[in-house]
């Protein structure tokens, strides 16, 4: 959506939270995809393939449709944003298959934080108390949930944390390439990218899917173009300040979706861990909606869903 948008409160809470909805949805396709629930399981890579090859093809589609006025892109910010972003992706989806899907989505929240560390040497940004102390909350909530003991570590939730931190370095990216061009251009460019660079990755694991992991993976990638979809519309009709809440709701869905496709119940350890990270976010979001200017809102325009940003200049935090 444009800047000039018109404002409504009401209608941008919902959307945000029907792109809450769906980015949990795709954890929940991952993981059976990543499990043999649908028959033997398929390699992150191939689901991260399949999320990007559907996703590009519904995105074309609003493209064929709307035919919007594309401009020149900045290849260089495309391919940085695209490459963290995919290789994000890829490591979240890895990691459902292994740690409750609550866990993963709690852990990957902690990309506003990487995303304002280096912010600091590779955008000449500063951080103040706020942003440091909203750190160092979010980082406790992490290190709970990965359960650092002998007995209860989950190596596996190594990889959500990395995830986190591989779409820190895409927030850089997306924060140069905010308000550059459309944000039906920056999804398509970005889909198009992570195609290119998905379909070269997957060859070497490549194995034919089951009609039902095509569906799985077809259902994936629509749901990821719809929380796009809904993200996008929702950030230019609010503050980010007043959005962001919204988006935590990403979390209570993905704990409802794997209790009810795989009977898991958060453990306390798991509640804990996740209301600390997103009681850091919180402080963040609420620390930026104070000093960063409205007119920022729609900045947030193609930026994926479940990516939270941590800068005044450029991205609001809001949280694939």
């Amino acid at each position: 959506m444009r800047r000039d948008t018109a404002e409504n409160p009401p209608l941008a809470a919902a959307l945000i939270l029907a792109a809450t909805t769906f980015i949990a949805g795709t954890t929940l396709m991952a993981k059976a995809l990543g499990t043999d629930l649908l028959g033997e399981p398929l390699h992150p890579l191939q689901i991260s393939h399949g999320r990007f090859l559907f996703a590009f093809m519904a995105i074309s589609t609003a493209v064929l449709i709307l035919r919007p006025k594309f401009t020149r892109p900045h290849w260089g910010y495309h391919i940085g944003r695209t490459s963290f972003g995919w290789a994000g992706v890829t490591l979240m989806f890895a990691s459902v298959a292994y740690i409750p899907l609550a866990d993963a989505t709690a852990i990957t929240f902690l990309n506003p934080v990487f995303g304002m560390l280096l912010a600091i040497p590779l955008l000449g940004e500063r951080v103040g108390p706020w942003r440091w102390g909203a750190a160092l909350i979010a980082m406790t909530g992490a290190m709970i949930l990965l359960r650092p003991t002998p007995a209860s570590f989950q190596p596996a939730a190594l990889l959500a944390l990395g995830a986190a931190a591989v779409m820190g370095l895409e927030l850089i990216f997306i924060k140069k390439l905010a308000g550059r061009e459309a944000p039906l251009q920056v999804l398509w460019v970005n889909n198009l990218l992570g195609l290119a660079i998905a379909s070269c990755a997957v060859l070497p694991v490549w194995q034919m899917p089951s009609s039902a992991q095509w569906a799985a993976l077809a259902v994936l990638g629509l749901l990821m173009a719809c929380a796009q979809a809904c993200f996008i519309n929702g950030m230019a009709r609010a503050d980010a300040s007043f959005v962001a809440p919204f988006s935590y709701a990403t979390l209570v869905f993905a704990a409802l979706y794997d209790f009810l496709g795989f009977g898991a119940v958060p453990d306390a350890i798991s509640v804990l861990g996740a209301c600390i990270i997103l009681a850091g976010a919180a402080v963040l979001a609420w620390r930026e909606g104070r000093v960063r200017p409205p007119a920022g809102r729609a900045a947030a325009a193609g930026k994926e869903p479940h990516r939270t940003a941590a800068s005044e200049k450029d991205i609001p935090a809001t949280g694939p």
